[in-house]
C-alpha cells in the first residue's frame, strides 16, 4: 500500500495557505509597494564595477562588519545591537524560530501583512488577532489586552500598517513595550514615508525590536536587504537562527553605496510623500471611492457600488495592476494602490473611474 510523502508533513501546516502573489505583470505596475524611481545609474554601475572586481568563488564575509557599522551611523544605534539580512523578511522569520514554539502566543494586529501569522502558525504557534479600530488604526488597549489575556511572548505591529497605512505613535510604542510583558517587534517597513521612528525608544526598552528594508523607500526590492535593531543581547539570540552567509556581497556593496549618499532616497521620498496626498485627494473626489489616510508609499480604498474583485480585474485589464485586499479580515470592498509616478497615478485614476463608471463628485 502506498502512502503520501505528506503524511510527515506537520498536520497544522498543511491546513495554511502559503503567502503568495500571482506572477501578473502590466504597463502600469502598481501593486507592490515599490520605490518607481531607481537608482542613479552611477551608483549602479559602481557598485557592478567592484562586483566584478571581487572573486566571485569566494564567500562573503561571515559578519558584514562594513555594513553594520554603516547601518549604526545611518539608524543611529549600536553595530552590535544590529542583524542584517536577505529582506527583512528572513529577520521576521529569524526572530520567530527563537520566540516560537508549540503553546507560544503572538499578538498580531488584523488586518496586517500576512506573514507574521503564518510564520507564527508553521512553528507551532498561536497567532492571537486583535482587529484593528473601525477606523482601521491601532488600538493599543486592546493589544495590551490580548497580550495579557493570552500570556503572549511577542506582539508584532507594522507602522505604517500595511496595508492600512496607519502609524503608531512614539508614545503608543513606549506604552506598548512599558505595558505588556512581551517583545515588541515595530516593522518599520515604511517609515521613512512617515516622518518618524521609534528607533530612539531603543535605548529605554530593552524587549522593543525594530525591523527595517531597503526594499521600498531605498529602491532595492530586487537585492533583497533588510535589518534588526535591538540590544545587543537580543541580537545575539535571534543570530542562531540566521543561515551562515546569508547576505550575498552584491547586496551588501549595494547597500553600502546608498547609505555612503542617500540623497537621491530623500528626494524621492519627498516626491512621493507630496504625490500621496494628491493621490489621496483625487480619490477622495471619485464618487463611490473612500481612501483612508496613508502615511505609507500605498493608499488603501474602499468601494461602494461596485466589488472589489471586479473592479480590479477591470482595471488590470485596462493595464493597470493594483493590489486586491478584499480577503483580508474587514477589508472585503478595498484596494490598495501603491503611489507611482505622476504618469502611473494618472493612469490609475484613469482606470478607477471608467471601472467605476463615475465622475467627481460635485463640489459644493
Amino acid at each position: 500500500m502506498t502512502t503520501s510523502a505528506l503524511r510527515h508533513v506537520k498536520p497544522a501546516v498543511r491546513a495554511l495557505r502559503a503567502y503568495t502573489l500571482a506572477a501578473r505583470r502590466a504597463a502600469v505596475k502598481i501593486n507592490q509597494n515599490e520605490n518607481p524611481y531607481d537608482l542613479p545609474l552611477e551608483l549602479k554601475r559602481r557598485v557592478i564595477e567592484e562586483a566584478l572586481a571581487r572573486p566571485w568563488s569566494r564567500y562573503p564575509d561571515f559578519d558584514p562588519r562594513e555594513l553594520l557599522e554603516a547601518l549604526a551611523r545611518f539608524a543611529r544605534w549600536r553595530a552590535d545591537g544590529i542583524l542584517a539580512g536577505n529582506g527583512s523578511n528572513e529577520l521576521i522569520e529569524a526572530l520567530l524560530m527563537v520566540t516560537v514554539g508549540a503553546g507560544t502566543t503572538v499578538v498580531i494586529p488584523e488586518p496586517t501583512f500576512s506573514l507574521y501569522a503564518l510564520l507564527t502558525e508553521v512553528l507551532g504557534g498561536r497567532a492571537a488577532r486583535v482587529p484593528l479600530a473601525a477606523d482601521l488604526e491601532y488600538d493599543v488597549g486592546a493589544l495590551i489586552q490580548a497580550q495579557r489575556e493570552h500570556h503572549a511572548s511577542v506582539v508584532i505591529v507594522c507602522s505604517p500598517n500595511n496595508p492600512t497605512g496607519g502609524v503608531l505613535s512614539p508614545d503608543e510604542v513606549k506604552r506598548l513595550c512599558r505595558d505588556s510583558d512581551a517583545l515588541v517587534v515595530v516593522d518599520e517597513a515604511y517609515h521613512e514615508f512617515a516622518g518618524q521612528s521609534v528607533v530612539p525608544l531603543l535605548h529605554d526598552h530593552p524587549n522593543l525590536i525594530v525591523l527595517r528594508t531597503f526594499s521600498k523607500a531605498m529602491a532595492m526590492a530586487g537585492l533583497r536587504v533588510g535589518y534588526l535593531l535591538a540590544s545587543p543581547e537580543l541580537v545575539s539570540e535571534i543570530n542562531k537562527a540566521r543561515l551562515p552567509y546569508n547576505l550575498n556581497f552584491f547586496s551588501q556593496a549595494a547597500a553600502l553605496a546608498v547609505l555612503s549618499d542617500p540623497a537621491p532616497i530623500d528626494a524621492a521620498v519627498a516626491r512621493l510623500v507630496r504625490a500621496r496626498e494628491g493621490l489621496f485627494a483625487a480619490l477622495s473626489a471619485v464618487s463611490g471611492v473612500r481612501p483612508y489616510r496613508s502615511h505609507a508609499n500605498f493608499i488603501l480604498f474602499a468601494l461602494d457600488g461596485r466589488t472589489a474583485p471586479d473592479v480590479f480585474r477591470e482595471m488590470y485589464e485596462a493595464g493597470v495592476l493594483v493590489r486586491d485586499v478584499s480577503s483580508a479580515a474587514g477589508l472585503s470592498a478595498c484596494l490598495r494602490v501603491t503611489v507611482g509616478t505622476d504618469e502611473e497615478n494618472a493612469a490609475f485614476l484613469a482606470a478607477l473611474r471608467r471601472a467605476m463608471g463615475t465622475r467627481e463628485k460635485e463640489r459644493n
